[in-house]
């Protein structure tokens, strides 16, 4: 079974955070308190409620405690999205990302114990999704809907091969554009140079070949 999300707040980027992740094939609980929006989503997640997410008993009700990530992103109230925050992790989900309204706003939250803040709308609704399916892509950035640029980690079984070696563009269509290190950004590197612990895969090609390389990594 896959991860579990709730999104909490169906703003402009929770919306787009919900919908992602759910056309993605996520489950996805989307929660808000205008019950024209949760109507307006309910068939395009696996979950639509309205409820008010500052009850504390509301968070028993829709069993936040079996998510495996909650994203808040309330954005009308800054004192919702902190009490929201704070529930979801009192509630010991593992991964708890919240949208911060301003600088204030987003240390408040990371204080209360918000694992990622971010300050983004619909765009950086739909990059932060891309980037929690992704999984282990460091950085992510959609050159189009179906064809996106992405820093990845070196994986442990990767270290002392060379790009050689893996062939990642025979194996998935991904070509490697450059790597980084501690020091500098190699744009032109040998393909049998051994890769070393530590570098970051700056990787280019399709959505689906991406995620079908990160599941067989």
């Amino acid at each position: 079974m896959g991860k579990q999300y709730a999104v909490l707040g169906l703003g402009k980027f929770g919306y787009a955070v919900a919908v992602t992740l759910a056309q993605a094939g996520c489950q996805v609980l989307a929660v808000d308190r205008n019950a024209e929006i949760v109507q307006e989503i309910a068939d395009q997640v696996t979950y639509a409620v309205r409820a008010d997410v500052t009850d504390s008993r509301v968070f028993d009700s829709l069993g936040i405690s079996n998510m495996d990530v909650v994203i808040v992103g309330i954005s009308e109230n800054m004192e919702a999205s902190t009490l929201a925050t704070i529930q979801a992790k009192e509630a010991g989900v593992p991964t708890v990302i919240a949208k911060g309204m301003n600088k204030i706003h987003a240390n408040i939250l990371r204080k209360v114990g918000a694992d990622q803040v971010v300050m983004a709308e619909s765009e950086t609704g739909v990059r932060l999704a891309k980037n929690l399916m992704s999984g282990g892509f460091q950085d992510f950035f959609m050159l189009s809907d179906s064809f996106s640029i992405v820093e990845m980690p070196l994986p442990e079984t990767w270290v002392n091969q060379s790009l050689q070696q893996l062939d990642l563009r025979r194996k998935y269509g991904i070509n490697v554009v450059g790597v980084k290190s501690a020091d500098e950004i190699r744009a032109s590197v040998n393909p049998r140079e051994l890769l070393r612990e530590g570098d970051i895969l700056i990787l280019i090609g399709g959505n689906k070949d991406l995620a079908k390389m990160m599941k067989k990594r």
